[in-house]
């Protein structure tokens, strides 16, 4: 039973591709290496993945590199650990490890990896295999993994802008045969933009305006073979905003909205025979990744109405205390007819001196099972150097 479930989830994203192709009133965008989408953070993932437009933190590579020029500490390593699909294996989950230096008042660096590993699969490569093959299978561990690096600097006090770079490389070609399986590489790139306002007095308390955006993921298709599929990478934009209800010198409350769009072509019937066949896809394989991204803004066969689904949003919030204790919970939506993700999440965090810890819980509720329902999300953090002063 292990070793189908492993089997099905590695071969899950290409399953998935053939039925939408074939299923003209559910066009949903489906992309290669989907694991960028993921919220890898405690934090991001208590507030309803979110992090375009939130508080600064030394996990914001994945979400909006800018902000690293306004965190306070100068220097931090994050560390976090995602189980996936946990109710059914132990051994798949999405790691991230970061690291971030401010260099001055008005620019920072970061660095990090995340690493996605889909577990064991035990391969028999006979159809009549002996006792010996049935006792001792082929091992194979399919994995994918980014290295990314950023800087970002400040344009004025209240405005930054950041580059991301990253490498990709996702090996998943299972190699039971003398086929030649190999790796797929390729390479994107992150264009990013934060704002954050000086603390404006309000009756009864005072508040600070957050604003940010985020082009990711901007890079080459890839496929895994002269003669494959080429897949577009997950190219997306998110806009994001938000308020820091500042209470007193101990308790803050920040609530934000953040919408994200995926920059990929929609599939459809594009000779007008009534059904999205091969054609189609071969059609659609031959747009270019640039063509796509502004292709995607038009490109729905229903028109604006069906643009706007492929739209996510969601909801969150975050209340601190002494920047001791945190409390956060959000929400995200996606529309039924473009994959259908809907869940609620809670999170929870705590710092004391340099060390953080956050926790995260997922609650679907969506007719359609979230891989990451009723799963733990962790993340520790470790700050030092110095600290800058932006509340």
């Amino acid at each position: 039973m292990r070793k189908l479930i492993l089997s099905l989830v590695f071969i899950a994203p290409f399953l998935n591709q053939n039925m939408h192709a074939q299923n003209d009133q559910n066009r949903v965008i489906t992309t290669g290496v989907p694991f960028l989408l993921i919220a890898a953070d405690a934090r991001a993932a208590g507030m309803g993945d979110q992090g375009v437009a939130t508080a600064p933190d030394a996990f914001s590579q994945q979400w909006n590199p800018a902000k690293y020029a306004f965190i306070e500490r100068a220097q931090g390593i994050g560390v976090t650990y995602t189980p996936y699909l946990s109710k059914l294996v132990n051994d798949i989950f999405l790691g991230q490890v970061v690291y971030h230096n401010r260099i001055d008042d008005r620019s920072a660096f970061a660095a990090s990896l995340r690493y996605f590993n889909l577990g064991d699969i035990e391969a028999i490569l006979n159809q009549n295999p002996s006792q010996a093959e049935l006792e001792n299978p082929l091992l194979l561990r399919p994995n994918e993994f980014t290295l990314d690096l950023s800087y970002s600097i400040r344009l004025s006090p209240e405005f930054a802008l950041a580059v991301a770079g990253r490498y990709l490389r996702s090996d998943l070609k299972l190699q039971v045969s003398d086929d030649d399986a190999s790796a797929a590489n390729t390479i994107g790139i992150d264009i990013a933009g934060y704002f954050q306002s000086e603390e404006i007095p309000y009756n009864g308390f005072d508040g600070r305006w957050k604003a940010g955006f985020n082009i990711s993921n901007i890079g080459p298709k890839f496929k895994y073979d002269d003669s494959g599929q080429e897949n577009f990478l997950p190219t997306k934009l998110g806009l994001a905003g938000g308020f820091d209800f500042i209470l007193d010198a101990y308790n803050r409350v920040g609530v934000g909205l953040e919408f994200n769009k995926l920059l990929v072509p929609t599939p459809k019937d594009f000779d007008g025979d009534g059904d999205i066949d091969a054609e189609d896809a071969q059609i659609y394989n031959d747009i270019g990744f640039l063509e796509g991204m502004f292709k995607s803004f038009g490109d729905a066969p229903d028109g604006f109405g069906e643009e706007i689904k492929e739209i996510t949003w969601s909801l969150g919030a975050e209340y601190s205390y002494d920047n001791a204790f945190f409390l956060r919970t959000g929400y995200f939506n996606e529309s039924n007819d473009k994959g259908s993700r809907k869940f609620a999440t809670l999170g929870l965090g705590f710092e004391y001196s340099s060390i953080g810890i956050d926790v995260s819980y997922l609650f679907s509720t969506s007719n359609v099972r979230n891989p990451l329902e009723n799963t733990l999300r962790f993340g520790i953090t470790f700050a030092f150097g110095n600290e800058y002063q932006e509340y």
